[in-house]
């Protein structure tokens, strides 16, 4: 029996046209791919029935491939950070293109006032202000100073959206460009090396993961229970609407892209710990990576719908993918031809759901 009444007036409420959250759906999709992987595994002659997930050999105390659950987890942590501040920014109806950028130079700078006075009982030769004293620093001096760096990053880019009307993509074109060229600048392109230990440990181990999954929890409750997320979310539904309503939306959008900036500088302090050096290089190509965990997980490009649990989802889709391309001994270049394919089938899927959605109204 697909009906049943509900109320008066004869309401009839349809179990077939329940719909399953997102997220599930998202889930599903995860675990299609792994299962994916593995029957690829055991099929393909030159893999010798190796298992992408498990541990075939004998080699863990668990079932479990423990090393290659790490690789995906951590290879995924520092941008799935960019993606929590990017999956903000698309659901109001905006894109980040600097983010990746904001990551190099924020790196730069916060390893200049992380580093150590001596090395190996000489002076530091990489140093960038050993003559001033700047050394030695506590671990509190360089992160406050690289989110501070994020954060007028994001500043500038939200005032210019907010304020002047440029759009989205310009507006942070001309940040990726700026901030990689600051970057660059920051030392002449020299790398910046030797944190002090209490910077390194922010990057130590599986300490990413676990900036992730705190910062991953505590968006997903501001975003579904806050007044800033049901503002975030309803300047993407109808901007016009939301201003009508009472909404600051120029200074809402000015916070939303702050946090992404604020994000993106974390993810570079994260990185450059991890790493124990920074260069002008770092984050290249991270903001389409975060995009396209945002889009795998149900972010829509349109605006107005997606969730953090979704982009978490879509950051572990994006990592067994590129460690499942590694496990059956495929080319690097591969992988890239794959993330672009991912990225434009997520988009065309979201199109496609919209417009069943609306032929449903």
């Amino acid at each position: 029996m697909s009906e049943a009444a509900h109320g008066t007036g004869g309401l009839k409420y349809d179990h077939a046209r329940r719909k399953r959250p997102q997220e599930f759906n998202i889930l599903i999709a995860l675990v299609l791919i792994v299962a994916t992987f593995e029957i690829l595994g055991q099929i393909l002659p030159y893999m010798d029935g190796q298992s992408l997930l498990f541990d075939s050999g004998g080699r863990f105390d668990s079932i479990f491939n423990e090393a290659r659950l790490r690789i995906i987890i951590l290879q995924v942590a520092i941008v799935g950070i960019i993606a929590l501040g990017v999956t903000q920014v698309i659901i109001t109806g905006g894109i980040d293109l600097s983010s990746g950028s904001v990551v190099g130079f924020t790196a730069m700078v916060a390893m200049s006032f992380a580093q150590v006075a001596e090395v190996n009982g000489m002076a530091n030769p990489r140093a960038i202000f050993l003559d001033q004293g700047w050394v030695d620093l506590p671990v509190l001096v360089p992160v406050a100073i690289g989110l501070a760096v994020g954060l007028l990053a994001g500043l500038i880019n939200g005032s210019l959206i907010a304020y002047t009307g440029i759009p989205p993509f310009i507006a942070t074109l001309g940040m990726m460009v700026s901030a990689r060229g600051a970057a660059s600048w920051w030392t002449r392109g020299q790398p910046v090396s030797f944190p002090t230990e209490s910077y390194a440990a922010i990057g130590a181990d599986m300490m990413p993961v676990v900036w992730f999954l705190l910062l991953a929890i505590l968006f997903h409750v501001i975003m579904r229970y806050t007044v800033y997320g049901k503002h975030t979310y309803a300047i993407g539904s109808n901007i016009a609407a939301a201003r009508m309503s009472g909404i600051n939306v120029k200074r809402h959008l000015t916070m939303v892209y702050a946090i992404a900036g604020m994000l993106a500088a974390l993810a570079a302090i994260v990185l450059s710990a991890k790493n124990l050096t920074a260069q002008a290089g770092m984050g290249v190509m991270y903001e389409l990576d975060a995009i396209a965990m945002a889009v795998i997980g149900g972010v829509s490009l349109q605006g107005g719908r997606g969730s953090i649990i979704g982009t978490v989802l879509g950051a572990l889709i994006f990592g067994v993918i590129i460690s499942g391309f590694t496990y059956l001994k495929l080319d690097a270049y591969y992988q890239e031809m794959v993330k672009g394919a991912i990225i434009v089938g997520a988009v065309v899927l979201d199109q496609w759901r919209q417009r069943r959605n609306a032929d449903q109204v």
